[in-house]
């Protein structure tokens, strides 16, 4: 299974490209019975990651930064939609959130809480990105608001 999406061009390269396919690849896991994490990576990095598919190129990725993502959000998961949760409002829940959305925001609340060597700003900055990569709706507005929303949660001080 694929989702379409292309990174921004020329906005945090590798690691941005990382950020991307994670995404992806989380959403592929959500949507199999299967999901085994070291398989889809596998398969990422065998015909995706700095690969040509379907006549367009991805981008090079930071293979160790895809890899700590997609295992990092998808095994704590449950702590991560836990704070997905808390920061809803109004008439949405998780189940009422799309995979894809669903898939941005694991991967940024991962960061959030795993990766305190990465900015609040750029974990924001970078997931927006990822979500205009897929979306040209409310839907970038939405992952802004629920990861400032995380952010407040999980790390202190503000938002640089």
């Amino acid at each position: 299974m694929m989702v379409e999406g292309t990174a921004p061009k020329d906005k945090g390269g590798s690691r941005s490209a990382s950020r991307l396919a994670a995404v992806q690849a989380l959403y592929q896991l959500a949507s199999t019975d299967e999901a085994i994490p070291a398989l889809v990576i596998s398969e990422f990095r065998a015909w995706r990651l700095g690969k040509e598919m379907d006549g367009e190129m991805y981008d090079e990725a930071d293979e160790p930064l895809f890899v700590d993502i997609v295992n990092g959000a998808w095994e704590r998961r449950a702590v991560i939609d836990g704070h997905i949760g808390a920061a809803l409002t109004g008439s949405r829940t998780m189940d009422r959130l799309e995979r894809l959305v669903l898939a941005v925001l694991r991967a940024g609340v991962y960061e959030m809480i795993a990766r305190p060597d990465v900015p609040t700003a750029v974990v924001i900055n970078e997931y927006m990105d990822v979500a205009h990569a897929f979306f040209t709706g409310k839907e970038p507005g939405f992952v802004n608001g629920v990861l400032d929303n995380v952010s407040r949660q999980v790390r202190s001080g503000p938002v640089t």
